[in-house]
């Protein structure tokens, strides 16, 4: 098994992402804790967030009444996620996880397959979160669209830029995104899925595929997005909207973030 990747790790090595999901990940944050309050099994089950970085779901999840413990391959989302209260939270690798056979309820991927560009260190990510998971227990794993590079570089203007283009091109070609200038505002390296990819990968795991649905969907583009999410009675609006058409394979790769939930023969 390879080391975790040095481009990652010095991405992850600053304190950015712990306030990202307040910020301008606020609707990818708010619309997967509605689809895990579907999906996930009533609390007190014991969860592992996988690639939990700086611990947002796991403190979340803590709160519910959860059983959590957070893993991570970077030390900064480590060391932030105890400092937020996440008490089991520890250094770690998808691949090769530290935690017994059928010891888990449910198992949070909300990050480790994007960041894995090798297929099979996926399909070993996947098959790890199988063995440590009980029969009939839930597995949530969250993808980055194959177009979230030209939807992304064209609202935010990145495709002015001819180095950006040739990363839109790349990502396109194979989903292997590439920042070798490692521009701050252009991610770092990474897989992106097509929605049917992410299904497949799934299924290939051993998992019994729950559903498949689009987290930002088309509320993504929305203008004040702050604004809808702040007023209660808009937030409903939002929600029920994005909800209506969350599985509509037509319009998966258009979100950001796609979300496929299994439950483990």
């Amino acid at each position: 098994m390879q080391p975790f990747d040095e481009d990652i790790t010095a991405y992850y090595a600053r304190a950015e992402e712990a306030g990202r999901l307040d910020d301008w990940g606020r609707l990818e944050f708010v619309r997967t804790q509605e689809l895990l309050r579907r999906h996930l099994p009533p609390p007190p089950a014991a969860v592992l967030d996988i690639g939990g970085g700086p611990g947002a779901y796991a403190v979340w999840l803590t709160g519910l009444g959860y059983e959590v413990s957070l893993l991570d391959p970077i030390e900064l989302p480590v060391r932030q996620a105890r400092e937020a209260g996440v008490e089991r939270a520890a250094l770690g690798d998808a691949r090769a996880l530290p935690f017994g056979d059928a010891s888990a309820d449910a198992v949070l991927l909300l990050g480790p397959l994007y960041h894995l560009p090798d297929a099979g260190d996926r399909r070993r990510a996947l098959e790890e979160a199988g063995r440590v998971l009980r029969p009939g227990g839930v597995l949530a794993a969250a993808a980055i669209s194959r177009f979230a590079s030209v939807i992304d570089g064209l609202f935010k203007g990145y495709v002015a830029d001819p180095e950006f283009e040739r990363i839109i091109e790349d990502d396109l070609r194979d989903g292997r995104h590439e920042n070798p200038m490692r521009h701050e505002r252009w991610f770092t390296r990474a897989y992106f899925h097509l929605p049917d990819d992410l299904a497949t990968e799934v299924r290939a795991a051993g998992f019994e595929l729950t559903t498949l649905a689009a987290v930002e969907g088309i509320g993504d583009r929305l203008p004040n997005i702050d604004g809808w999410l702040d007023e209660p009675s808009r937030r409903e609006i939002l929600l029920r909207a994005i909800a209506r058409v969350e599985t509509e394979p037509s319009l998966l790769g258009a979100s950001p973030h796609v979300l496929a939930v299994g439950a483990k023969r």
